[in-house]
């Protein structure tokens, strides 16, 4: 603890204005320049990093059912399931279609790119 005991913000801010006054001025040019193009990377991949997942994390909980159901209740519970089923189909299917439109409209480009 004693090397940041003898830290001063205001002999940091001497020492960095000494060493900025002796420099070229093309030197400080070059250092904006690279700052710039560093700060332009870090900002790049920091904005492409937050994507959302290709996925949908869905939880399938395992219903339990009595083993002396009558086939009428088997058939009232399969007509409450059903269009709750069908909907999570058509939604599926939907997101298919939307992903192979995705895929042929990117096949068309590299076509016409000849590749």
């Amino acid at each position: 603890m004693n090397f940041f005991g003898r830290m001063s913000p205001l002999r940091a801010y001497r020492d960095l204005r000494v060493f900025f006054a002796g420099r070229e001025p093309y030197e400080l040019w070059f250092l904006i320049a690279a700052m710039a193009i560093t700060g332009f990377f870090i900002y790049a991949f920091a904005k492409d990093s937050a994507i959302e997942p290709a996925y949908k994390r869905d939880i399938v909980y395992v219903e339990q059912w009595k083993a002396d159901r009558t086939d009428a209740q088997i058939r009232a519970q399969q007509a409450v399931d059903a269009p709750i089923k069908a909907k999570r189909l058509a939604e599926q299917k939907a997101a298919q279609e939307e992903r192979q439109r995705g895929f042929k409209k990117l096949d068309d480009a590299m076509s016409r790119w000849g590749l």
